[in-house]
C-alpha cells in the first residue's frame, strides 16, 4: 500500500563529511528527518518528511516531566553489490509498538512508519557513508507532548526519525572488552519498563556504568532487580554465554530488552543445528563456570557493536579472563554471519534484509 508521505527539501543542504574516519557517533545528522503527529481526537495524521531541525517543545511538555518517550535503533548499509538496505527494519516497528503500549503511548502503523523511514533514507542517501564498517544510524523516537502539567494518559504525541551517518564500530579491530557484574543498582524489575526501550532505563544505568568505566572496565553486567542473583544484560546489550560447549542466553521475563540481534543469533543458530538455550542464569552458575574454566566465551548482542566479545568479568573484586583475553571461535563466527549478511557478504537466507534501492 502507498501512502501520501510529501517531502520538503531543504533549501540548506549541509555539506557531506569529508573524513569517515572522523565520524564517530550520534554527532553528525543528516538533512532531513521523518515528522508524524497524533492526537486523541484525529488519531495518527500528517506524516510527512521535512527538512532537519530543533523540535519547538512547551515547557510544560508531558516527555519533560514524565519520561513519556521511546526510542529505537537500527542502520541502513552501503552493501558490496551497491544496494542500499537495512536490517530487519519491520522487527524495530513492531517493538517500537510493544514499548508504546507499555509507555502508554499511541501504537502506530508500522507499515506506514517503514515507508516513510524508506523514503527518508532514499532522500538522504548520499549521506551514507563507503568505508569498511560504516553505516548510516536511524533513531526512531516517539515523545508525548501534552501542554499542561499533571500525570496522566497522553493525548497528543509526535513520532520522529533522524538519521546519522556513523564509523565503525570497531575501527581498531574486534577486540574484547572488561566487564563488571554489578551487585548494588539494578537496571529494571518485571513489571516495570525493562522490556520496552525506552529513556528511563538508560539513564538509570548510568550511575554504574560511570563508576564501572572509572575502574577501567567498559560496561557493567546487570543482575535482576528483584534478588539481585540472575543474569540480565550487559549495558545496552544482550548477553550469551558458552558454557562447557553449550550457548545459554537469559529468558526474556520481561525486564531485559528484547533485542533483534540477540533474536537473530539464536534463530541463525538454530537454523544452523546448534542448540541455543534461554533460561534464567544465576550469579552463582555463572560465578562456577568462571572458577572451573567451564565458561568458554562470552559476548554481548546489540545494533550497534552487532557482537561485542567479553574477555573479563569482575565479580565481587575477582576478574576471571574469558578465552584467554581473546575472539573465542563462536563469537567471531557469529560476528562473520551476522554482518556478513546485513553486507552482502553472505546470502541472505532469512530474508532479513530490507532493500532501500
Amino acid at each position: 500500500m502507498a501512502y501520501n508521505i510529501p517531502i520538503t527539501k531543504t533549501q540548506n543542504p549541509k555539506p557531506l563529511p569529508q573524513d569517515e574516519t572522523k565520524l564517530g557517533f550520534g554527532r553528525i545528522f543528516t538533512d532531513h528527518m521523518f515528522v508524524w503527529d497524533w492526537d486523541k481526537e484525529k488519531g495518527w495524521h500528517d506524516p510527512r518528511i521535512e527538512p532537519f531541525g530543533p523540535i519547538v517543545l512547551h515547557p510544560a511538555s508531558t516527555v519533560l516531566h514524565y519520561g513519556a518517550e521511546i526510542f529505537e535503533g537500527l542502520k541502513a548499509y552501503r552493501r558490496i553489490d551497491g544496494t542500499i538496505a537495512m536490517f530487519r527494519p519491520q522487527e524495530n516497528f513492531k517493538r517500537m509498538n510493544r514499548s508504546a503500549e507499555r509507555m502508554g503511548l499511541p501504537e502506530f502503523d508500522g507499515e506506514l512508519a517503514l515507508e516513510g523511514l524508506t523514503k527518508l533514507v532514499d532522500l538522504d542517501s548520499e549521506w551514507i557513508p563507503h568505508g569498511e564498517g560504516t553505516s548510516l544510524y536511524i533513531r526512531p523516537f516517539m515523545i508525548g507532548d501534552d501542554e499542561h502539567l499533571g500525570v496522566h494518559a497522553v493525548s497528543h504525541a509526535r513520532f520522529y526519525i533522524i538519521l546519522s551517518p556513523s564509523g565503525s564500530y570497531y575501527a581498531g579491530g574486534l577486540a574484547p572488552v572488561k566487564i563488571m557484574i554489578e551487585s548494588h543498582d539494578v537496571r529494571a524489575v518485571r513489571g516495570g519498563t525493562g522490556e520496552a526501550k525506552c529513556g528511563g532505563n538508560y539513564a538509570a544505568s548510568t550511575r554504574a556504568g560511570e563508576k564501572a568505566m572509572e575502574k577501567g572496565f567498559a560496561q557493567v553486567l546487570w543482575l535482576d532487580g528483584v534478588e539481585q542473583k540472575y543474569i540480565e544484560e550487559v549495558g545496552a546489550m544482550n548477553i550469551m554465554f558458552k558454557i562447557a560447549g553449550k550457548i545459554v542466553t537469559p529468558a526474556l521475563t520481561g525486564s531485559i530488552l528484547p533485542g533483534i540481534t540477540r533474536k537473530s543469533i539464536l534463530e541463525y543458530l538454530r537454523a544452523h543445528g546448534v542448540d541455543a538455550e534461554e533460561r534464567r542464569i544465576s550469579v552463582d552458575e555463572l560465578a562456577k563456570a568462571m572458577e572451573d574454566g567451564t565458561l568458554e566465551e562470552a559476548w554481548g548482542c546489540g545494533t550497534a557493536a552487532v557482537v561485542s566479545p567479553v574477555g573479563l568479568l569482575s565479580y565481587n573484586g575477582k576478574e576471571y579472563e574469558i578465552a584467554g583475553g581473546k575472539i573465542g571461535e563462536t563469537t567471531q563466527m557469529l560476528y562473520d554471519a551476522i554482518t556478513g549478511i546485513q553486507w552482502g557478504k553472505r546470502p541472505d537466507e532469512f530474508g532479513w534484509i530490507y532493500k532501500v534501492k
